[in-house]
């Protein structure tokens, strides 16, 4: 009993200091599928200790991860080597674990699920844990959903015995159903934020990522329908009328509102903090610790521009002039012919979002010049090279402590925050043909108004002749604007991409980085001796009107992207032969 009280102990500090990503699993050092439910599952302790291991799934930065790459598998980023699933390179994998047919997490919270209830104590703590891995559950599931569309559905613990080994895939609907019906249990036994124990999934993050299914699945099955990833019979409206609601209360509550930082970083503060406590807008954050060694790489990557990737022209495009307007017909836009005049009278969220001349690198080191970002490092090698010259700033902290050394930075990880709420309102009403100027204004125009953007008037969108979605209506095109720069480089990019069924967007099309030829940027590259750095077809390629062509020579046709297979991933060959009872997804 003294030994379980100890990992007891150490188990609740662990969620205390919010380690989510800690090198090693504490509950992975002994075997849960040896925990006995007789001995174990006995108070909201010993549930809250067993719950902690799905805190390691929640995307956060990580040692040498920086969440913003999690984009590299969209239109937003270009990596250097290029996605596989957007160059439709993809093999079918051979095993489980090399296509992510893994369900061992899944095992996990059907074990604590089948014998969670034996525990004694108070009971709204028992519910509260018991409803943190119905979330987990649920997250997993999506997780599967988005990657494999239809799959089988187990709850619970199989062994190698069990005739569930072998069971179908489930159409995709049914499936959805069962993850809404695990959030809204846990939406029901979680406590509300003010009462949850701190740094702990609660009722309104669940709300969240209802919200979030739903919108996914609503939008999913009406621009899929009538094609091998539809759903027959559905145009997914009750999933978007759902969405709506489960936003619509939490946005009633008032439990949380738009944060806004110090002039000149007012989104930006929100990426770059060591401490979030107190903010009104972050609904979970990870925080750093390096007395635990629980660090990151974040600023010490991002110093330099670099990470071995770039934003897209794309993404920056995107980005309205201050007057509301796209640059494709605002007077405020001059140009490309320089970083500074591109992002002249521009999205304050763009300035804070990507590195310009002038912006601090690091900042503050005892007897040490302070270094100031000139330009971007498009002749760089490995983690310290741009592809494109547009160089990730959102999340960089410039003091020297965050990078001083290797895997030093605490820089706070942002998981799940309100600005997401107010996006899915917007859209999934857009997307039911019912969204009003009232909607806008407690939504689209709040985060506008954190930067001072003009608003949203629906009776008055400027037509962009840059549309993404031309055949779409006005409000749904600037919606997704909106959602795509707003949450850029938050991970979500490829989804909107998938449930859009945007493959136009880059299919057959290379993606493009800052103009170079006939810029200040030309000739500006020299080493020490003088002598130029880049060479124009050897390590930097440009198209036809002088922008940067990263996948010039290696995807001469642009992306490969089959959108008769690729917005699904492949079920293992392995897997299929494992189980005669699945089938492979389309295309494949």
């Amino acid at each position: 009993h003294l030994f379980m009280k100890t990992l007891f102990k150490i188990g609740i500090a662990f969620i205390i200091l919010f380690q989510f990503s800690c090198s090693e699993d504490f509950l992975d050092r002994y075997p849960l599928d040896e925990l006995s439910p007789e001995v174990f599952f006995e108070n909201d302790e010993q549930l809250a200790l067993f719950a902690n291991r799905f805190y390691t799934l929640l995307p956060a930065h990580q040692d040498y991860y920086v969440t913003f790459w999690t984009e590299n598998n969209s239109d937003n980023l270009v990596p250097a080597i290029f996605d596989a699933r957007l160059g439709g390179t993809r093999p079918i994998p051979a095993s489980a674990s090399e296509g992510g047919w893994v369900w061992d997490d899944i095992r996990q919270a059907n074990y604590f699920l089948t014998h969670c209830h034996k525990a004694k104590g108070i009971k709204a703590d028992i519910d509260h844990f018991i409803g943190e891995v119905r979330f987990f559950r649920a997250f997993l599931y999506f997780d599967k959903l988005r990657t494999f569309g239809d799959i089988p559905w187990i709850t619970k613990p199989l062994n190698t015995s069990s005739e569930e080994l072998y069971s179908p895939r489930i159409k995709r609907n049914i499936v959805t159903d069962s993850i809404i019906a695990d959030l809204d249990s846990a939406i029901a036994w979680l406590k509300p934020s003010a009462t949850a124990p701190p740094f702990r999934i609660n009722r309104e993050i669940a709300m969240l990522l209802k919200a979030r299914v739903c919108l996914y699945e609503g939008t999913w099955e009406k621009y899929h329908a009538g094609t091998p990833f539809g759903v027959s019979g559905s145009d997914g409206a009750s999933y978007l009328l759902k969405a709506a609601q489960t936003s619509g209360e939490l946005m009633q509550q008032n439990t949380y509102s738009i944060y806004k930082g110090p002039a000149g970083s007012e989104y930006g503060a929100l990426f770059n903090q060591t401490n979030l406590s107190g903010n009104p807008e972050v609904m979970l954050w990870k925080k750093f610790d390096i007395s635990l060694q629980i660090v990151n790489n974040v600023s010490r990557f991002l110093s330099g521009g670099g990470g071995n990737t770039g934003m897209s022209k794309s993404l920056i495009d995107s980005y309205l002039c201050t007057d509301g307007k796209p640059i494709g017909t605002s007077p405020l836009f001059i140009g490309n012919d320089s970083l500074v005049q591109e992002t002249t009278n521009r999205d304050p969220r763009l300035l804070q979002s990507m590195f310009l001349p002038g912006y601090p690198m690091i900042s503050g080191a005892p007897g040490v010049n302070n270094q100031i970002f000139k330009l971007p490092p498009i002749d760089g090698a490995g983690d310290f090279r741009s592809t494109t010259g547009y160089c990730i700033y959102k999340g960089h902290n410039p003091d020297w402590t965050q990078q001083a050394n290797n895997l030093n930075g605490t820089t706070t990880s942002v998981i799940f925050r309100y600005a997401e709420v107010l996006l899915i309102y917007a859209e999934a009403r857009a997307e039911l043909g019912i969204l009003t100027q009232e909607d806008v204004d407690k939504t689209i125009n709040l985060l506008r108004d954190r930067v001072s953007m003009p608003h949203l008037f629906l009776g008055n969108i400027q037509t962009d002749p840059n549309w993404d979605f031309p055949e779409l209506s006005p409000e749904i095109n600037e919606i997704r604007r909106e959602r795509r720069v707003e949450l850029a480089l938050e991970g979500f990019r490829w989804d909107d991409i998938a449930r859009w069924r945007a493959h136009t967007l880059i299919e057959g099309k290379r993606p493009n980085g800052v103009k170079y030829i006939g810029t200040n940027l030309e000739g500006a590259y020299k080493d020490f001796l003088g002598k130029p750095t880049i060479t124009i077809g050897v390590n930097l390629f440009v198209d036809n009107n002088g922008f940067i062509d990263p996948y010039q020579k290696i995807l001469p046709n642009g992306y490969g992207f089959d959108p008769g297979r690729d917005y699904l991933s492949p079920i293992p060959s392995d897997e299929l032969t494992l189980n005669p009872n699945l089938t492979q997804n389309p295309g494949w």
